[in-house]
C-alpha cells in the first residue's frame, strides 16, 4: 500500500532542478513547497527522521495510545510501543532514536531505541502538578539539546494556551527547564510544534489562529526570549491542493472524506532531509478531530528552507 506513496515521493526528489545557492521560491519569494497529498486519515502530530541511512515517519495513531515507525521505501512498520503514551515525536542523534511522548500532564517521558524494536524509557522532564504538556521537539544546538514543550496549563504559566517552553540538556537524560522569559508566545494562542537549529537560530514552527482558520507560521530567536517573525507567512495554509490523494490504497470512504470534509487548517508541520530534499508532514481539515495527514517536498537543503523565511534584507 504505501510502497506506491514512496515511488511517488521518490519521483519528485529525482526530478528536481538544479538549485541555486538561496533555493527555490514561489512568486511571493517563498521557499517553495509542493504538497504531495493525503497519505492517511486520523493521524496527526507524525514526524519524518532518517535513521541508518532509511527515510522513516513517526506515527502516532491519535484514537490509539501507542507509536511506531512506517520504513518510508517499504511500508512495514516497526513493532508499537509507549502504550497509552500520546503526543510524540522523534529525534535521531548518530546510531540512536529518540521519541518523546506524554500523556497530558507534567511528565515528559523519552523512549530510547538503537534498533527500532527494543525500547528503554524514562522520564526526561517533569514540571510541577498542575502542568499539561501536549507536543514536543528536540534539535541539537553547537553543544547541547534543546526541547521546546508545548503547554497548556496553568494559566499563569502559559497565558494563552497554547505556548512554547524550552529545556536544555547536554546529554539527552538530564534535562533542565529553563527560565520562563525563554517561551512564545503568551499573549494569544501560537501551539508550538517544530523546533530546529541552524547557524545559531532556533526556529520555532507554531501554529497561529486566525478569524478564518488556522495557519503555520515560523518565528526565529537567538536567545529563545527575543523572538523575530518571518515577513513570508504563512508557511502552510489550507488549500485544495491538500484533497489529493497520494496513498493509491485509500479506500472510497476514505477519498469521500478527503473530497468533502471542511478544511481550516493546516498545522503540526515537522520535517527532515533526505537526499539533499526537505521532506515534510502535516495535518489538514477542521482543528477539531476531522484530520488528515499528508506529505509534501521542498527542493532544497533544511538551511536553505530555514534561512529562506528570513530573507537578507
Amino acid at each position: 500500500m504505501r510502497n506506491c506513496v514512496c515511488l511517488l515521493l521518490g519521483l519528485v526528489l529525482a526530478s528536481a532542478s538544479a538549485l541555486g545557492a538561496d533555493g527555490p521560491v514561489d512568486q511571493q519569494g517563498r521557499p517553495l513547497i509542493k504538497k504531495l497529498g493525503t497519505v492517511d486519515i486520523d493521524k496527526v502530530e507524525n514526524s519524518p527522521v532518517v535513521f541508518h541511512g532509511k527515510l522513516y515517519r513517526f506515527e502516532w495513531y491519535r484514537n490509539k495510545g501507542c507509536f511506531h515507525f512506517v520504513d518510508h521505501e517499504t511500508g512495514k512498520t516497526t513493532p508499537e510501543f509507549a502504550q497509552g503514551y500520546s503526543f510524540g515525536n522523534a529525534f535521531v542523534d548518530g546510531d540512536t532514536i529518540y521519541v518523546t511522548g506524554t500523556k497530558v500532564g507534567p511528565v515528559i517521558e523519552m523512549f530510547v531505541s538503537k534498533d527500532l524494536e527494543h525500547w528503554d524509557s524514562y522520564a526526561a522532564l517533569t514540571r510541577p502538578s498542575d502542568y499539561k504538556i501536549y507536543n514536543t521537539s528536540i534539535c541539537k544546538a553547537g553543544d547541547r539539546y534543546v526541547m521546546m514543550y508545548e503547554v497548556g496549563e496553568p494559566r499563569e504559566v502559559c497565558g494563552a494556551r497554547f505556548t512554547a517552553l524550552f529545556a536544555e540538556s547536554k546529554d539527552m537524560r538530564h534535562w533542565k527547564a529553563l527560565p520562563p522569559e525563554c517561551n512564545y508566545a503568551k499573549d494569544r494562542y501560537t501551539a508550538p510544534h517544530c523546533l530546529r537549529y541552524c547557524d545559531g537560530w532556533f526556529y520555532d514552527f507554531y501554529l497561529e489562529a486566525l478569524p478564518t482558520g488556522y495557519e503555520q507560521y515560523v518565528v526565529r530567536s537567538k536567545d529563545l526570549i527575543h523572538w523575530e517573525k518571518s515577513p513570508l507567512n504563512p508557511v502552510l495554509r489550507a488549500s485544495d491542493e491538500d484533497r489529493k490523494v497520494l496513498n493509491p490504497s485509500l479506500s472510497e470512504a476514505a477519498r469521500r472524506r478527503i473530497a468533502t470534509a471542511r478544511n481550516i487548517n493546516n498545522s503540526d508541520i515537522d520535517f527532515c532531509e533526505y537526499k539533499g530534499h526537505v521532506v515534510i508532514v502535516y495535518s489538514w481539515g477542521d482543528q477539531h478531530g476531522t484530520e488528515h495527514l499528508a506529505e509534501a517536498v521542498y527542493d532544497g537543503t533544511l538551511a536553505q528552507f530555514l534561512q529562506g523565511w528570513f530573507p537578507k534584507k
